[in-house]
């Protein structure tokens, strides 16, 4: 145990979120928890992980979780490991929340993105289809995010272009898709800034990103089988294209083989299987996962020196073990002090030069 490592999670706190500044404590060894110095609560190590209030020992609950991000079907793990589907599938929602709110805090930042490949997976569901939208920056592999509907239409696309957003840089961007013509308008609507006040009041205007880039791939097909491919510009000029694609040209084979390994690692997304997806929020939750485990702990054999995508994008410097993603605790929002009418208290004004600088 080392207080200098972990932060007060507690929402009332001003010290939450903050670690290495001297207000934590261990409490007790047996079982382990830490103290807050500044708001007195105690709390678990295990708090803001997948394995908070588990009896179960966690190296089974990370051994579960691996074989579930690699493609095993759940009910073979619990004949093999003699837990309940339902418990499986529970731990598999937490951790599907917890590898979103990793990705949300040291994914989605802004970078120079260069190329992106989007395209969508039809998902056969209990009761309908479900599509699957994801999104990968094609130079470091790295996955960018996605998105779960029922509908393919723009406001699917729109929800995952808002995650490529988040990790992107106003910067020349080149976009490559299929011929879905919903994705030309949402690059469009996605690729904006507001530009500098002039000193006027209202709203600033939007203006698009210098250099943007969107290439469709439309397939002909006849029989059930591709005939042909036309490729084109959508937006954009020859000469931008051409300095973003290098010696390349306007495809989405990297998305389509990022397609296969979800299709491989999720038991749900599987063509011709019985292991059909429930509910759009378990689906989800997988997705996350999935995704979470190839960008930090899967090397790409197309990078060098048995990178990840993560460390190919300069997130990460080694290949992160699964123990080390299901334990990472993501802090939350520093803390604000309340507004208040009146003068503060000396003991008020220092917690806020303290805690709120």
């Amino acid at each position: 145990m080392n207080p200098q490592e972990t932060f007060c999670p507690n929402p009332d706190c001003p010290a939450r979120g903050r670690s290495g500044e001297g207000n934590l404590w261990i409490h007790s060894r047996t079982p382990p928890r830490y103290r807050c110095t500044v708001c007195g609560k105690t709390f678990s190590p295990r708090v803001g992980t997948p394995f908070y209030r588990r009896s179960t020992d966690e190296a089974t609950i990370t051994c579960i979780l691996t074989l579930i991000a690699y493609g095993c079907p759940p009910p073979a793990i619990a004949v093999a490991f003699g837990v309940q589907r339902q418990t499986v599938a529970d731990w598999t929602d937490v951790a599907g929340r917890q590898c979103a709110a990793v990705h949300q805090e040291v994914v989605c930042q802004p970078r120079d993105l260069g190329a992106v490949q989007a395209d969508e997976i039809r998902v056969k569901q209990q009761g309908g289809i479900v599509w699957v939208a994801l999104a990968m920056q094609v130079v470091t592999r790295l996955w960018l995010g996605g998105a779960v509907s029922v509908r393919r239409d723009g406001a699917l696309l729109a929800r995952l272009l808002a995650l490529v957003k988040g990790c992107a840089r106003p910067a020349p961007l080149l976009v490559c898709v299929d011929g879905f013509a919903a994705y030309v308008r949402q690059v469009r609507r996605m690729a904006r800034s507001p530009q500098p006040r002039d000193g006027k009041r209202g709203r600033r205007r939007l203006i698009a990103w210098p250099g943007l880039v969107i290439g469709q791939v439309v397939k002909q097909r006849a029989g059930g089988r591709v005939v042909g491919v036309t490729r084109r510009l959508a937006h954009g000029t020859r000469r931008w294209a051409k300095r973003l694609l290098g010696a390349g040209t306007i495809q989405t084979a990297y998305i389509e083989r990022l397609n296969g390994t979800f299709r491989a690692r999720l038991a749900s997304l599987a063509r011709r299987t019985r292991g059909l997806g429930r509910t759009m929020a378990r689906l989800a939750a997988g997705m996350w996962l999935v995704g979470a485990v190839y960008n930090f702990c899967t090397p790409h054999g197309s990078l060098a020196r048995g990178q990840t995508p993560a460390m190919a994008a300069g997130i990460t410097d080694h290949v992160w073990s699964m123990a080390e993603l299901l334990h990472y605790r993501v802090p939350p929002a520093r803390w604000q002090p309340p507004p208040k009418w009146g003068r503060r208290t000396k003991a008020e004004a220092a917690r806020i030069a303290r805690w709120a600088a």
